[in-house]
Parts: C-alpha cells; structure tokens; sequence
C-alpha cells in the first residue's frame, strides 16, 4: 500500500478528535490524499424495544429524546470543530462529501449520518486505504472501541490509531513487530507506505512473540524488494509481559510509528486473559498502525 489516496477518519465525539485531525492532516499532506471526516449520529428509535423490557410507552418516549439531544448536541461539537480545524489549515482543501478530490494536494471532506456505527464505519472503510482512529481516553475504553474493533475485523483494511498529544511531524522512524502470523504480514504491507520514506525501519521480534510463519530475516528480504533497508532487533519481555517488552523496544528506537497484526489469538482471550494487542492499545504513546 505505497499509494494512499483516501483516509477514513471517523470522530464519534470531541474526545481526542483534534489530535487525530492533526495525525490525518499530516498524512493528508504526505501523500497528497484524501481525508474523509466521519460523525455518525445514534438513531433514537433504536431505543424503541426497550418498551417491551418493562418499560412504559412514555418513558421510552422520554429515553428517545433524550438520546436525540445528546446526539444532536454531540454531532453539532463535532461539527465546530472541524469548521475550526479546517479554518486554521487553510493548505488542505475543503470538498464536499463524495465529490471528486484534488489529485495533486490534500483535501478533507466532512459527513454526517445516522445509524448503527458498527456497520457503517466498516462499510466505508472497505474503500478506504486505512482507517484513522483517535485514541479513546482510557485503557478500558480502549480495549473495548466499537468503532477500533469494528474496523479491524468487518473492514478487511488497516487501522492507525492516533496518539492522544497531538503529533505535528512525519512518521520517521517505524518499527515493525513480527511474529510470522497472516495479521502481521497484512499489517507489513499496509507499513509500506510509511517505510518507503522513513529514515529508518526497525523489525522487532520476541521468541516468545513469534508464531508459525516467516522469519525475521524473510521479512528484510521482502522489505528490500521495495528498496527499504532495515534492521533487526530481538526484544525480551518485561516482567514477563511481550507488550510491555515492545512497546519498551520502540522506546529504544525512538519510534514514531508501531506496526503489528492485531489479535492472533482470540479477542475474548486477549480481553480476558490480557496479550501483546490488548497492551499495545491501552499503553502505547505513538502511531499505531494495526491490521488483521
């Protein structure tokens, strides 16, 4: 995935949008892409069966409103917010939704609809070259993100999840995590985009990280088919957990940008019993570039 032209960016709230707006700007400018900007606002009516849980007709009524305010308030916040952020950006085109972009600059566009956010956001990121996320504001929040899991297991494309403090330069420094696995090798290809240009890429592997599959020095092999040179770096976890080990190894390296494949094992595993994923997405404070 050298060539990114369109990136989803979908904001259900305020809570770190500007960093992520800030993160997709960059990229944006990058690649000379596409940034579609995507709130969508809860239906009401989905509240409606509740009237047969015991609750009366009128306080289902009640519940509807009340979920109409809250969304029509929350759509509106979003909204403000990208009106300013575009307004102090002022080098990346504003274009309406679904209309032909610029090929030769960045441009941004703003959406909102109504609906169920599971389904939609995936549906729009299968023609999305990756999915922007912004980070949600606690470790349990991030384990459980509708919208970062729907992505990553309905959408068939990467997902990068922005780093809460807002990031102004360029992805110079990526590492790789590998451990042979099919999300690890999905996640090296969408990478290319970001190593191609970086000053410097680092594969990291753990032996007790590492799965069924390719080795480290097959993963060099295939990075120099794309002219991208790179070292190897053997991690070892810390307290004997691989996560904390990884995201140390970035630390090392002065990463900008983690790549890795998301839950090879079982996400009702990983939540339950904790694994490298799970860690990464609570504790990690740099780009994050997942796939699956």
């Amino acid at each position: 995935m050298k060539d990114v032209r369109k990136i989803l960016l979908p904001l259900p709230s305020t809570s770190n949008a500007e960093a992520a707006l800030i993160r997709g700007y960059n990229f944006a400018r990058r690649f000379h892409a596409h940034l579609a900007v995507l709130h969508i606002r809860s239906d009401g009516r989905d509240i409606a069966p509740l009237a047969g849980e015991g609750l009366s007709g009128a306080m289902v009524e009640e519940l509807m409103r009340s979920a109409e305010h809250e969304s029509a308030r929350t759509a509106h916040d979003v909204h403000h917010l990208f009106v300013r952020f575009v307004a102090e950006h002022k080098d990346i085109e504003v274009v309406p939704p679904h209309s032909p972009f610029p090929a030769d600059k960045a441009s941004i566009s703003f959406c909102t609809l109504t609906g169920n956010p599971a389904e939609i956001i995936p549906y729009h990121a299968r023609l999305s070259d990756f999915t922007l996320v912004p980070h949600p504001q606690s470790g349990e929040e991030v384990s459980s993100s509708e919208t970062l899991h729907s992505v990553l297991f309905d959408s068939g494309r990467p997902v990068v999840i922005a780093p809460q403090t807002p990031t102004t330069g360029l992805i110079k420094r990526v590492c790789i995590a590998w451990n042979g696995t099919a999300e690890a090798s999905s996640a090296l290809r969408a990478a290319l985009a970001w190593a191609v240009g970086a000053d410097a890429v680092r594969v990291l592997y753990c032996d007790d990280y590492q799965r069924k599959g390719p080795d480290v020095a097959d993963v060099i092999d295939y990075l120099s088919f794309h002219d991208i040179r790179a070292d190897t770096v053997t991690f070892a976890p810390v307290n004997k957990d691989v996560g904390k080990g990884l995201l140390a190894a970035c630390k090392d390296f002065d990463a900008d940008m983690l790549v890795m494949g998301a839950y090879s094992h079982s996400r009702l595993r990983q939540l339950i019993l904790g694994g490298v994923t799970r860690h990464v997405l609570e504790h990690a404070d740099i780009t994050v570039l997942m796939s699956r």
